[in-house]
């Protein structure tokens, strides 16, 4: 049994923000925006998953993700489905995901040049609880005024379709290729395990549960990790004491012990539960 509390790395972003969340400390004033918090083993490029923090004041980019033969493909050791858990949104605040109709890759460039592609998004309200799969291919972007902690295959690679006019590099050859313009059908929601257990994601590529406080034993297999991501309250797991705003990973049967009000993610590879 291993449970090990991972470092942070503080991302600056154009879009991000200087008032954060319970649990991460504000950049000094003066100091550039923080958009996102990474949570990182001493070996960063070597797990499957990566989980962050990502914190919104201003809209992302246009974007896309390749899949696993496509990032290999291109020199990757993997593609990037993701996933996000909102923990805070702004009464306005919306992602886009997917088209608001099929899209040949003619006619994606075409918008994307000329900007259009904002707005032939679906862009989807959404609110603090809210749960989005997005699968490698999908076009997207993440509004403005949103606190949520992505869950993704481990890998930096963005394919940026457009900007809003900015200076920063887009990957138009690259982003169109490998898209999948078409409106977003979501992931069937998986049965779940009891009122205190709800398993938000089933594979593809990861399994994600969340879970209210109390105690949980979690048994993994050889070989496979898993991360717990506390997003209220305490806790302890192996002895290693966990709070709102940490992350650690799991290896072996772990006995975990929540804070009553606490509530905890748990994902790790895969396409079924353990």
């Amino acid at each position: 049994m291993t449970a090990t509390l991972l470092a942070t790395k503080r991302v600056e972003k154009p879009w991000g923000r200087t008032h954060l969340w319970p649990g991460f400390a504000d950049p000094a004033a003066g100091s550039e925006k923080i958009g996102e918090v990474w949570f990182q083993t001493p070996h960063a490029g070597e797990p499957e998953l990566l989980v962050k923090y990502l914190f919104t004041s201003e809209k992302l980019s246009v974007q896309v993700h390749p899949d696993d033969a496509q990032a290999q493909a291109a020199g990757y050791p993997r593609g990037k489905d993701e996933a996000w858990i909102v923990l805070a949104a702004e009464p306005d605040s919306t992602i886009a995901i997917g088209t608001l109709a099929p899209m040949t890759h003619e006619e994606l460039r075409a918008a994307a040049l000329d900007g259009s592609i904002a707005h032939k998004l679906d862009w989807k309200p959404v609110k603090a609880g809210d749960f989005i799969y997005n699968k490698a291919g999908t076009i997207h972007a993440i509004g403005a005024g949103i606190t949520c902690v992505e869950i993704q295959q481990n890998v930096d690679l963005t394919y940026r379709l457009y900007d809003y006019g900015s200076d920063r590099e887009l990957h138009l050859d690259a982003g169109v290729a490998v898209s999948d313009a078409v409106p977003f059908v979501p992931l069937p929601t998986p049965a779940s395990d009891g009122a205190d257990r709800q398993v938000l994601a089933e594979g593809p590529k990861f399994v994600i549960e969340r879970f209210a406080g109390g105690d949980r034993v979690v048994d993994l297999p050889v070989g496979v990790t898993a991360w717990l991501v506390p997003i209220v309250g305490a806790g302890v797991v192996d002895g290693v004491v966990f709070s709102a705003g940490e992350c650690l990973t799991l290896a072996g049967r772990c006995e975990i012990s929540g804070d009553a009000g606490s509530d905890v993610a748990l994902a790790y590879p895969g396409d079924q539960r353990i």
